[in-house]
C-alpha cells in the first residue's frame, strides 16, 4: 500500500511539473511575448552599439591627439608659432607664355626615308 501511494504521489508531482513547464513554454511563444522579447533584444543591441560608438570616438580622439603630438601640430600659447612650409616655386612657363616660338627655333621635323625591300621610296 505504501508503494502505491509513493508512486501515485511521484506521478502526480511529475504531471504537475510537466504541465507547468508546458504552460510556461506556451506563454513564452505567444505573439505578445515574442514581440516583448524582440523589443528587449533590440534595445539591448542598441545600447551595445552606442557603447561601441563611444569607444570608437574615444579611440579616434586619442589617436588624433597622438598623431598631432608626433607631427608637432599641437600649439601651446607658450610655444613659438609653428614653422611654415616654404613657398612653392612658380610653375615652369611654356614658350607661349614667354613670347618666343621655341618650335620655330628647332626647325622642321626630320622624317627618315621609308624603305621597302631595301629600296628607298621617293
Amino acid at each position: 500500500m505504501f508503494r502505491r501511494t509513493f508512486w501515485f504521489g511521484a506521478g502526480a508531482a511529475a504531471g504537475v511539473w510537466a504541465t507547468t513547464k508546458v504552460n510556461r513554454k506556451l506563454r513564452s511563444l505567444t505573439p505578445e511575448s515574442l514581440a516583448a522579447r524582440a523589443t528587449e533584444r533590440a534595445v539591448s543591441a542598441g545600447h551595445r552599439l552606442r557603447e561601441l560608438a563611444v569607444d570608437v570616438r574615444t579611440g579616434m580622439a586619442q589617436r588624433e591627439r597622438e598623431l598631432s603630438d608626433a607631427l608637432g601640430l599641437t600649439t601651446d600659447p607658450a610655444d613659438p608659432p609653428p614653422r611654415q612650409l616654404p613657398a612653392q616655386a612658380a610653375p615652369a612657363r611654356s614658350p607661349r607664355d614667354t613670347g618666343t616660338d621655341r618650335w620655330a627655333e628647332l626647325g622642321p621635323p626630320h622624317h627618315p626615308p621609308h624603305h621597302r625591300n631595301g629600296k628607298e621610296d621617293h
